[in-house]
């Protein structure tokens, strides 16, 4: 039986190793934060035009009609001071409980101690009450334009979220529970989570959403049987190996997004839509881009289309032996794509049959989520950093996506890693998430600033190759998947691009969910579906109000509509030919590479 001191001397023993550990991982943070990058300031938060707009706005409101502000500010206040009273009350009676709470629920305050602990019952409802003033403050600041309005509201609910008390140690049960379970030991694990993603992140913080070490490109994710056929110094083309005797003539060629690597395509088997397309019965080709460091800073759009695009058709062509392919884009490779055939079509070149967009946006006349960042103070700041460093690195999108969700992929992940001490979870999707690339300086900004900012291929035209490119030079048959809650790529923009497209032959697909999850949708989940509609594809009211929905992916209805526009049955293809030999098994070299700036 274990005695009482010797209880005392293994508590102390741990105590002392902890605190050892502590020392440690203390230094190794001073040293990761010395190493810290030199903040760019235009980046970490809206410029001063924002501030003075709202800021004249609100004394505008404050000299016209000062009963409305006071009016707002004393509901606050009554608001508050009821509730501490309450609070107080049920304290001075004895009872170790708190007042009754209305709610609303929030999964953030999930933990019974918010609604059944004073101290945190309290915590909780003063921080609603505030965030409610806050946001319905700010709702209210008249006589601001649409888009420092829309700013307004996107930052105001930045410092909401960021002021949550789940965010702070000392006012999360959790965590608090967890370290009293664990003698500490969660704080000390969740230290050496922080200082590993400070440390991975040259002095910046960057939460790691899943296990680096659960997967391996090639060995358990991105594993489809297949082999590079070209190389440049743009892409690789991957022809992956067929599973049926025959084939459809026409060949299909994927250009997934290089703000992304292409094996969100394909993850595991389970749930790989590359390895469902070579079941249909096509052969597939899919691109995976080169992830670019300070050499590519000169390298633009026209580049992606000539050594990328036109190239991989090309060499599609030539190795398979047919005139046209069926071509794929899926987020910015569908805007590209997209630009791709309006040049095509100038051309008068045929190559492409038909066109698939994923999630594709090429009208930015709205600018959805992404306002706060297409004005001239962030475009501005980013346009400086690619300058400094040939490219726009990974870590400034991977922050600007993640706070376009932050409690999900911010906050919630740092709860669990920092405070809690957990490990972040296997999960294949996230691991893709933070497995990101780097763009070309100069294409990102001629994304962002003709593309997004000045909405050029749907309005004036885009310059590019020795032509004007418009939108509706989009001409072949064209088949668009959008989803319905895609925050990155809004179905309405995405609607409203097809139809200005000059295709007679369009159809339009709408899947539940999200920008990944949308897509990555396999038939033998049956989880999410999605809806299709009689209606002409010109005006996205008419076309939902008229919608049908399907239970179930919508891979097999595209399938269907690409099988239509793939020519007859031909014996299985060989992967490569003669003159363009396996270079490198799938899912190829450049895919591995590791590229941080």
């Amino acid at each position: 039986m274990t005695t009482p001191e010797e209880i005392e001397s293994a508590a102390s023993q741990q105590m002392r190793e902890n605190l050892a550990r502590i020392e440690t991982l203390t230094t190794r943070l001073v040293d990761a934060l010395a190493h810290k990058r030199a903040p760019n300031l235009a980046l970490e938060g809206p410029g001063m035009d924002l501030y003075l707009a709202s800021s004249a706005a609100y004394m505008k409101a404050l000299a016209e009609n000062p009963a409305k502000i006071f009016e707002a500010q004393v509901r606050y206040w009554g608001d508050a001071m009821t509730h501490y009273m309450e609070a107080s009350h049920a304290l001075a009676q004895g009872k170790l409980q708190p007042p009754e709470d209305p709610g609303p629920k929030d999964r953030r305050f999930s933990n019974p101690l918010w609604d059944s602990h004073p101290y945190f019952n309290f915590v909780k409802q003063q921080y609603l009450i505030a965030a409610k003033a806050i946001e319905e403050g700010a709702a209210k600041v008249e006589g601001l334009d649409p888009v420092n309005r829309r700013r307004l509201d996107y930052f105001t609910k930045q410092i909401v979220d960021l002021m949550a008390p789940t965010n702070f140690l000392a006012t999360n049960p959790d965590a608090l529970e967890r370290a009293v379970a664990t003698e500490g030991e969660s704080l000390v694990r969740g230290l050496e989570n922080l200082v590993r993603d400070i440390e991975e992140n040259k002095g910046d913080l960057i939460v790691t959403l899943s296990d680096r070490n659960a997967f391996k490109v090639g060995e358990n994710i991105g594993t489809a049987e297949g082999a590079v056929v070209y190389r440049n110094d743009m892409m690789e083309l991957i022809q992956y190996a067929p599973t049926t005797e025959t084939v459809h003539k026409t060949p299909l060629i994927i250009f997934p997004p290089w703000i992304n690597k292409f094996y969100i395509l394909d993850l595991k088997p389970q749930n790989s839509l590359i390895r469902w397309i070579v079941d249909q019965g096509f052969t597939l080709f899919v691109v995976s881009w080169k992830n670019p460091d300070a050499s590519y800073a000169d390298i633009g759009l026209e580049d992606y289309i000539t050594e990328g695009y036109l190239t991989a058709i090309e060499k599609v062509k030539k190795i398979t032996g047919e005139p046209k392919v069926n071509a794929v884009g899926y987020c910015i490779a569908g805007t590209t794509l997209s630009l791709t055939l309006a040049l095509l079509n100038k051309r008068k070149d045929r190559s492409i049959n038909s066109a698939t967009f994923f999630t594709t946006l090429t009208d930015f006349s709205d600018q959805g989520e992404f306002t706060a960042f297409l004005q001239d103070d962030f475009v501005d700041g980013i346009e400086a950093q690619c300058k400094a460093d040939g490219v726009l690195s990974s870590y400034f999108m991977t922050r600007t996506f993640s706070y376009l969700r932050a409690n999900d992929l911010i906050y919630q992940p740092a709860i669990r890693a920092y405070m809690l001490g957990e490990s972040p979870p296997a999960f294949d999707l996230l691991y893709w998430n933070g497995d990101s690339t780097n763009l070309p300086g100069k294409m990102a900004m001629q994304y962002l600033r003709g593309l997004c900012q000045e909405d050029s291929f749907t309005a004036k035209g885009f310059p590019l190759l020795g032509e004007v490119l418009k939108v509706s030079d989009v001409k072949v048959p064209l088949c668009a998947i959008a989803c319905e809650t895609d925050h990155i790529a809004p179905w309405v923009s995405s609607f409203t691009g097809v139809a200005q497209m000059g295709a007679k032959d369009k159809t339009f697909i709408l899947s539940e969910s999200g920008h990944i999850a949308g897509i990555v949708n396999p038939p033998s989940k049956k989880k999410y579906g999605h809806y299709t509609s009689e209606a002409p594809v010109e005006n996205y009211a008419d076309w939902k109000a008229v919608a049908d929905y399907h239970h179930g992916s919508w891979w097999p209805r595209w399938g269907e509509w690409l099988a239509k526009r793939s020519g007859k049955q031909v014996p299985a293809r060989a992967v490569g030919d003669a003159a363009h030999p396996p270079l490198a098994p799938a899912p190829g070299t450049y895919v591995t590479e590791v590229v941080k700036i």
